[in-house]
């Protein structure tokens, strides 16, 4: 029996790149839906159920940062957003909003295929894991149960701030993370412009960790916006 075809709904005004992406996506094998607007998109999320959403931020009835939120408050796809904005704050703004992902127009292709294959590996982890689910990528196993992790093949002692952090990237491994999210998660809503935490804790990480903590492999930083945990060692 063949798997189950995933299915990607495509929110885009513009119907050149509409057309586009639906060409490019059912080459890889994936069932599309798309829609020319707001509404109409949160409509098909809705009935249709799809695996995944692209979307742009420029929709003419409603902006795209909407559609996140709508969609938050009631499912958990992956959303990538694909739009023409391309400064930092719009990106930490839609991620913020529930965004998995943001690439800006113009993009290339092949890493429009990739993020979508991180988002749906992603998913299908959340999905398979129930309970206090084990991460494990390349030779770091970080264990949300017990509260161990293991990195090259030795137990590694982490503060309860440190494993807060690395949990908290491991259930959302393969999203990006915002700064805001990541300071309210670990240290309160009052915390979310104390950015420098973050950057003292993550490079504690990465030194206990990381292979090459000055190349890190797992913990992935998105200049200007947040980190990620690799769900994958190139």
């Amino acid at each position: 029996m063949s798997e189950k075809q995933s299915t990607i709904l495509v929110i885009e005004d513009e119907s050149q790149l509409r057309k586009f992406l639906r060409v490019i996506l059912e080459m890889h094998d994936y069932a599309v839906i798309d829609a020319s607007t707001g509404a109409d998109g949160l409509r098909k999320a809705a009935t249709e159920q799809p695996d995944l959403v692209i979307l742009d931020l420029g929709l003419p009835d409603m902006d795209g940062v909407v559609v996140t939120q709508r969609l938050r408050e009631w499912t958990a796809m992956p959303i990538i957003v694909v739009s023409a904005r391309g400064k930092e704050q719009v990106k930490v703004v839609a991620l913020d909003a529930g965004a998995d992902d943001y690439l800006t127009k113009p993009f290339n292709v092949g890493e429009l295929l990739a993020r979508v294959r991180v988002a749906m590996r992603h998913l299908a982890a959340a999905n398979k894991n129930t309970g206090d689910p084990i991460f494990t990528v390349g030779e770091l196993h970080i264990d949300l149960g017990r509260r161990s992790v293991i990195a090259n093949g030795s137990e590694v002692h982490l503060t309860p701030n440190e494993f807060r952090l690395l949990a908290i990237l491991a259930k959302h491994a393969g999203r990006v993370m915002t700064h805001r999210q990541l300071l309210e998660e670990v240290w309160g809503p009052e915390s979310h412009q104390e950015t420098h935490y973050l950057r003292v804790y993550m490079n504690q990480l990465r030194q206990k960790l990381e292979p090459d903590p000055t190349q890190p492999s797992y913990l992935l930083t998105e200049p200007g916006v947040g980190y990620r945990l690799a769900i994958e060692v190139e």
